[in-house]
C-alpha cells in the first residue's frame, strides 16, 4: 500500500485501510480451537499461528476518550472521511487525537487520513488491505474536499496517507501533492505529513510530493534487508524505498524525512543496526519501531514480542548511536504515532525557519 504505512496490521473488515498504520490484533482466546490448531499447521513456513508465541499483557491498552477525541470523532462521521486510526483501530488514537496524554501532553492533535480509495494494488504478507489490480479510479474532488474538512477542525498536525496505486501514471503523487497544497492555502500553520508509497522508484513522482509544501515526507522500509522479499510485496524493495528517502531528502532544503521499522518477524540485533545505518545515510531524520501483530492466521507469523526495554533500547541506540533526531519505539507504536508531538513540531519549524535564511 501506498504508505506502505507499515505498522502491525488491522485485521481485514468491511472498508480495508492503508497499511502502515496498522493496528492491534483481536484478542485471542485462551483456548485455541481445534480447528485453529490444524490450520495454522497447514500454512507454510513463514505463516499461520505460533501457539507457543503469547500476547504479552503490556500490548492491552485502554478504550480511547478525551474531549478533543469525541469531537474529531464526531466531525469525521458527519463528513463522512475516513482515519487509519479508526480504521485499523489504533492502540492510540485517543493519545494522539487529544494531545498526548499526561504531564507530558503537548496539545497538538494528529490525525491520519487516507486518500486514493481502499483497496491496494500489491499484496505485502503483513498487510490485511483487500488488493486489486485495477481498482475504482479516486474521487477527483478528494484533494479539495479533504483539505476543507481537515482546516476545520482543531488538529495542528496531519497525517496523510494512502493504499499503493500502481494503477495509476503517477502513483497518485499528484493527488498527494493537490490535497496538501490546497490544505496549505487553508491553513498555512497546519502541520503536514505525506506517509507515502515508493511510486515504483519514480523520481517525477516522488520529487512531486517532496516538494508540494509539505513538512514530513515519510515512507517505511518495514523490515531489515534479509526479510524484505517474505515481508514486502515482490514490487516493493529495500535498495529502492532508501533511494525514496534519499530523493526525498534532496529534493527539498530543511525537509524532515522518516521511516518506520516492525519488530517481531525474526530479524536480528545487527541486521536492525545495518538498517538502521542505511537510514542515516539516506538522509532519515526520525525513525519509529513498533511491534508487528498479525492479523489473520494466513498472515506472517509473529515471531517475537518485543520487551518494552528492548524498546527503550533502540530508542537510545537510534539516537545516541547512529544520530538520528528523534527516534518513537515501543510495542504500541506506529507510523504516524505522537507524529505532532512537542518536539516534533519544534524540529520541523526550526528546519523551515533554516531553510529560509
Amino acid at each position: 500500500m501506498a504508505a506502505a504505512l507499515w505498522s502491525s496490521i488491522a485485521p481485514a473488515r468491511s472498508r480495508p485501510i492503508a497499511r502502515s498504520c496498522a493496528t492491534q490484533e483481536e484478542s485471542s482466546s485462551a483456548t485455541v480451537s481445534v480447528r485453529e490448531r490444524s490450520r495454522s499447521a497447514s500454512l507454510g513456513p513463514h505463516t499461520g499461528r505460533d501457539l507457543s508465541v503469547k500476547k504479552p499483557e503490556w500490548l492491552r491498552q485502554r478504550a480511547a476518550q478525551g474531549d478533543r477525541y469525541s469531537e474529531l470523532k464526531e466531525s469525521l462521521g458527519a463528513l463522512k472521511l475516513h482515519t487509519v486510526c479508526e480504521e485499523a483501530r489504533c492502540p492510540n488514537i485517543g493519545e494522539c487525537w487529544n494531545g498526548g496524554s499526561g504531564d507530558g501532553a503537548h496539545g497538538i492533535g494528529t490525525a491520519t487520513i487516507m486518500l486514493l480509495g481502499d483497496t491496494c494494488t500489491r499484496g505485502c504478507r503483513f498487510c490485511a488491505v483487500a488488493t486489486s489490480r485495477n481498482p475504482a479510479p479516486p474521487d477527483p474532488l478528494e484533494p479539495e474536499n479533504t483539505a476543507k474538512a481537515i482546516a476545520s477542525w482543531g488538529v495542528g498536525y496531519i497525517v496523510l496517507t494512502s493504499v499503493d496505486r500502481d494503477d495509476m501514471p503517477d502513483g497518485g503523487s499528484g493527488h498527494f501533492a493537490r490535497t496538501v497544497r490546497t490544505l496549505k492555502e487553508l491553513k498555512p500553520e497546519i502541520l503536514v505529513e505525506c506517509l507515502v508509497s515508493d511510486f515504483r522508484g519514480d523520481p517525477e513522482a516522488v520529487t512531486t510530493v517532496a516538494t508540494c509544501g509539505l513538512d514530513v515526507f515519510a515512507h517505511n522500509i518495514e523490515t531489515v534487508k534479509r526479510l524484505q522479499r517474505i515481508v514486502r510485496d515482490p514490487r516493493a524493495g529495500y535498495e529502492q524505498s532508501l533511494g525514496v528517502l534519499k530523493l526525498a531528502k534532496a529534493s527539498k532544503d530543511g525537509l524532515i524525512t522518516k521511516s518506520s521499522i516492525m519488530l517481531g518477524l525474526g530479524e536480528k540485533d545487527d541486521e536492525i543496526k545495518q538498517a538502521l545505518d542505511d537510514l542515516k545515510a539516506a538522509g532519515v531524520d526520525i525513525v519509529t519501531f513498533g511491534q508487528y501483530l498479525q492479523p489473520t492466521p494466513v498472515h506472517l507469523t509473529v515471531k517475537e514480542y518485543i520487551t518494552p526495554e528492548k524498546f527503550d533500547f533502540w530508542k537510545e541506540y537510534g539516537e545516541s548511536v547512529v544520530g538520528f533526531r528523534y527516534v518513537a519505539s515501543g510495542p504500541l507504536v506506529r507510523s504516524s504515532y505522537r507524529a505532532g508531538e512537542f518536539f516534533v513540531e519544534s524540529m520541523i519549524r526550526s528546519s523551515r525557519e533554516g531553510s529560509k535564511k
